[in-house]
C-alpha cells in the first residue's frame, strides 16, 4: 500500500484551482459585527449590545427577544439552518450542540422560531467533559451562557450553515466547567489594576483589556501517507520514525519558497478565516520541512484566543479538503522542530495606547516602569504556576529541545531596557537616555531604523519593544490558561506595588515630583527581589541550567509535576474571585488525567503499532537475509564464501530485534501497574519510568527501521511524510 501511493503521488497533479479573491470588503462576511447590529438593532438596544461587548455593562433582559429575532433573520439570510451555543470545556478545544430553529407552529407544521432564551442560555449534558472530579456521572446538567464579548459567527460545515454563538460553560451547581469564565474574570482585574497605574500617572482612559497576537505554527503532510499510520491518525505525532537522511540541517526551509500546492492550501483557509472576521496577516515557511506558520493582527486576548481556536479547526477542515493532513501537535516528528504558539501580550487602553510600548524616553514613562517591575515581580513569584499553564504531554516533548525554550521560566528584556533597570535597581533612580539609531547600508539604499531591543528566541518570555512573547505555549492548546495566570500575576503585583507608592504618596496631593520621588525607591526594591528572573543569555545552553540552579529557578521538565501548583495556597490566592479552591482541584485532576490518558494512547499505539506490523516486517527481512546467506554458502566453495561481515550483519540484526521484543514487554509490564494507582501515582510513574521506556524502545525501533528491507516497512518514512508534499 505505501508503495503504490508513493507511486501515485510521483505522478504531477495540479493543487486544486482557487474559486474566489477575498479582500478587505469580505472582512467579516459571516460575523455578526457591531456593523450589522448598527443596521439591524434600534439605537437603544445597539448601545447596551455595545457596552456589553467592551464589557461595561450586561445585556438588558427586556432586550434579548428583539436581539434574538435580528439574530435568526441574519442567519438564515445567509443559509443557517440551526444554531449551537459554542463553548471551550477543560477538554482544550471547542465544543457544541446543533438544534433547528424550527418550532411546532401548528398541530402538524412547524416554523423558524428563535427567543431571548435561547440566545441567551443553553443546556449542553455536562457529565461527559472532564470536570475533575466536580461532577459525578449521573449529574449531568449544565448550561452554556453567551459571551458578547466575543462576536457571533456562522460556520459553514459539509453543505450546511450553523449560528454559532460564543458562550461560557458551568455546572447546575454554578462550578466552573470552562477556559473562558476565569479569562473573562482575569481581564477585569488587570482593568481595575492597570486602571489604578493610570490614575497614579495621570493617564486617561475608560478602561484597560490585555491584547493577544498569536503565532500558530503546524505541519503540512499528504492526507494519503498520512492515513497510512494509526499513530498520526489516533495522536497526530509518530511515536516512530528515524530521521531522514536530510532534516533542518542547511537551514533551507526557514521563510524559503512556499511550494504551490501548500500556498494553495493557506490561502483557502485564510480566505473564510477573513470572512469569519480573523485578521490573518503573516504567512511564511518555518524551520523544520513541512511546518508553517500564520499569524493574525492583535486583537483583545479574549477575541483572538476565540479566533484561534477557530482557525486550527478552520485548518484542519481545509486540509482534509485538500487530501492534506494539518498537524497542530508540539512534536509530530522527532528530530526536528516541533511547533508552538508563540503568545504575543500587552496591555491596551480604550484609546488604543500601549501600556509597553518602550517610547524614546522609556525613564520617564512612569506607567511603563512601573508596569514593567510588576510584570518581573509577577512571572518571579508565578514562575511555577505559568509552567503548568503551558504544561501537556505533548508540549513536553518540545519544550528544552534546542527548538523550544527550556521549562525554567526566565524573562529577557533586550540590552537597553536591562540597563535602565539595573539602573534603577543600583541608584534607585534614572538619567538612562534611548538611543535612536540607523542602520547606513550604503550610498543607494535608505537609512533603516534600528529597534531598542534584539530578539531572543530561546527565553520563554521575552521582550519585544512594544509587547512580551511568551514562546513557551504549545501549539495544541488553548492559550486561555496562560493568558489568564498572567494578566492574574500582572494584576496582583501591580496592586501590591501600587499600594507601596500609594503609601508613600498620601501627603504629596498629585505633586508630580514628590510621585517620581516616591516610585522608584518601591521599584528598586521589587527589581532586587525579581532579578533571578531576568536573564539575557542563550536559554538553550546547558550552562543556564546550572545558572537557573544557582539562582534557585524551578526547572519542571515534566508538566505532571508542574500541575501539583495549581493546589499551592499561593495560586489559591491568586485566584480568589476567579476560581475556588475547589475548581482549582478539580483543574489539576483533569490536567493530571488528561496527561495520563495522553501517554496511555501513546504506549498502546507504540505496542501496537510494534507487534502487529514493524515485527513481522522485520522478521520477513530476517528471513530473506538469512536464507539469501545459505544459499550463497551451498552454492559458494568454502575458500570462494567470505562471511565474517554476513554473520556480525544477521548478528547486529537479530540483537536489535532480541532487544525490542524486551523493550516492548518491559514496557507492557510498567502499563499493567499503572492499574491500581490513582491519576496522581500515575503521572508520577509516567515521569519518572514509563517515558524513560518509551525513549528506549523507541530508540531501538527507530534503528530498526535503518536496517529493514524498504520495501517491507509498514509505514511512510520521515523522508516521505515531510518531502513529498
Amino acid at each position: 500500500m505505501r508503495k503504490q501511493i508513493l507511486k501515485e503521488m510521483s505522478e504531477i497533479s495540479e493543487p486544486p484551482k482557487r474559486k474566489k479573491t477575498v479582500n478587505s470588503q469580505n472582512f467579516g462576511k459571516y460575523v455578526f459585527s457591531r456593523t450589522v447590529m448598527q443596521k439591524m438593532l434600534s439605537e437603544e438596544i445597539y448601545k447596551n449590545v455595545s457596552n456589553a461587548i467592551n464589557g461595561r455593562e450586561k445585556i438588558k433582559t427586556e432586550y434579548a427577544d428583539s436581539i434574538a429575532i435580528v439574530v435568526k433573520e441574519w442567519a438564515m439570510s445567509h443559509g443557517a439552518t440551526h444554531f449551537c451555543h459554542w463553548f471551550q470545556p477543560l477538554t482544550g478545544t471547542s465544543a457544541e450542540k446543533h438544534d433547528a430553529f424550527i418550532e411546532w407552529n401548528s398541530a402538524d407544521g412547524v416554523m423558524e422560531k428563535f427567543n431571548g432564551k435561547q440566545l441567551i442560555q443553553g443546556e449542553p449534558d455536562a457529565s461527559s467533559f472532564p470536570s475533575g472530579g466536580l461532577r459525578n456521572t449521573y449529574e449531568a446538567r449544565g448550561y452554556t451562557g453567551w459571551d458578547p464579548t466575543s462576536p457571533i459567527f456562522l460556520w459553514k460545515a459539509g453543505d450546511g450553515v450553523t449560528l454559532c454563538i460564543p458562550s461560557v460553560f458551568f455546572s447546575w451547581t454554578g462550578d466552573v466547567l470552562d477556559s473562558k469564565i476565569p479569562l473573562l474574570r482575569s481581564e477585569r482585574k488587570i482593568d481595575q489594576a492597570a486602571l489604578r497605574l493610570l490614575q497614579l500617572t495621570g493617564l486617561e482612559a475608560e478602561y484597560v483589556y490585555s491584547t493577544l497576537g498569536l503565532e500558530q505554527e503546524y505541519f503540512v503532510i499528504d492526507r494519503k501517507l498520512r492515513n497510512l499510520r494509526p499513530d498520526l491518525i489516533l495522536l497526530g505525532k509518530t511515536v516512530f520514525g528515524a530521521p531522514p537522511p536530510k532534516g533542518q540541517e542547511l537551514q533551507d526551509h526557514y521563510f524559503g519558497s512556499v511550494k504551490d500546492r501548500i500556498l494553495t492550501y493557506m490561502r483557502a483557509f485564510e480566505d473564510t478565516a477573513i470572512e469569519l472576521g480573523i485578521p490573518v496577516k503573516t504567512r511564511h515557511n518555518e524551520v523544520a520541512p513541512a511546518q508553517h506558520e500564520v499569524a493574525p493582527i492583535f486583537e483583545k486576548s479574549t477575541v483572538a484566543i476565540d479566533h484561534n481556536i477557530l482557525l486550527m479547526e478552520l485548518m484542519r477542515q481545509v486540509a482534509q479538503k485538500q487530501g492534506l493532513t494539518c498537524l497542530l501537535h508540539e512534536k509530530p516528528f522527532m528530530a526536528i522542530n516541533g511547533s508552538g504558539k508563540h503568545s504575543n501580550w500587552s496591555l491596551s487602553t480604550d484609546k488604543g495606547v500601549n501600556l509597553l510600548d518602550l517610547t524614546d524616553t522609556p525613564h520617564n514613562n512612569l506607567h511603563f516602569l512601573i508596569l514593567m517591575t510588576a510584570i518581573l515581580y509577577g512571572v518571579y513569584q508565578h514562575s511555577t504556576l505559568l509552567r503548568a499553564a503551558i504544561g501537556s504531554a505533548s508540549n513536553d516533548y518540545r519544550l528544552g529541545g534546542h527548538e523550544a525554550p527550556p521549562a525554567i521560566m526566565s524573562i529577557y528584556l533586550g540590552e537597553e531596557l536591562e540597563t535602565l533597570l539595573n539602573e534603577i535597581e543600583e541608584k534607585g533612580n534614572s538619567t538612562f537616555i534611548s538611543a535612536k539609531n540607523c542602520y547606513d547600508l550604503g550610498a543607494i539604499l535608505p537609512d533603516l531604523s534600528k529597534d531598542n531591543t534584539d530578539r531572543n528566541r530561546t527565553s520563554p518570555f521575552a521582550f519585544t519593544g512594544n509587547k512580551f512573547e511568551f514562546r513557551a505555549v504549545g501549539s495544541s492548546s488553548n492559550p486561555a490558561f496562560p493568558v489568564t495566570v498572567l494578566n492574574l500575576a500582572v494584576a496582583e503585583s501591580l496592586h501590591l506595588i501600587l499600594d507601596e507608592i500609594e503609601f508613600h504618596t498620601d501627603q504629596t496631593k498629585g505633586n508630580t515630583e514628590a510621585i517620581s520621588k516616591a516610585i522608584f525607591p518601591v521599584l528598586q526594591k521589587y527589581l532586587k527581589i525579581a532579578k533571578a528572573i531576568r536573564f539575557t543569555g542563550d536559554n538553550y545552553h546547558e550552562d543556564w541550567i546550572k545558572e537557573a540552579q544557582k539562582r534557585g529557578l524551578p526547572n519542571l521538565k515534566c508538566s505532571s509535576e508542574a500541575f501539583l501548583t495549581l493546589t499551592h495556597p499561593k495560586t489559591i490566592h491568586l485566584f480568589d474571585q476567579i476560581l475556588t479552591s475547589q475548581e482549582l482541584a478539580s483543574r489539576q485532576e483533569a490536567l493530571l488525567e488528561t496527561y495520563t490518558l495522553n501517554m496511555t494512547i501513546e504506549v498502546n499505539l507504540m505496542l501496537d503499532m510494534f507487534k502487529t506490523q514493524i515485527l513481522p516486517a522485520v522478521f520477513n527481512y530476517q528471513t530473506t537475509i538469512a536464507t539469501s546467506y545459505l544459499r550463497c554458502k551451498r552454492t559458494l566453495s568454502s575458500h570462494q564464501f567470505h562471511s565474517i561481515e554476513q554473520n556480525a550483519w544477521i548478528k547486529e540484526i537479530n540483537d536489535k530485534v532480541e532487544e525490542s521484543i524486551k523493550c516492548c514487554k518491559e514496557l507492557e509490564m510498567l502499563k499493567e501497574q499503572l492499574t491500581l494507582l490513582t491519576v496522581q501515582e500515575k503521572a508520577r510513574v509516567f515521569g519518572e519510568k514509563i517515558i524513560v521506556k518509551m525513549e528506549q524502545f523507541r530508540a531501538i525501533v527507530d534503528d530498526l527501521e535503518v536496517i529493514c528491507d524498504d520495501a517491507l516497512w509498514p509505514f511512510p518514512k520521515y523522508r516521505e511524510l515531510l518531502f513529498m508534499i
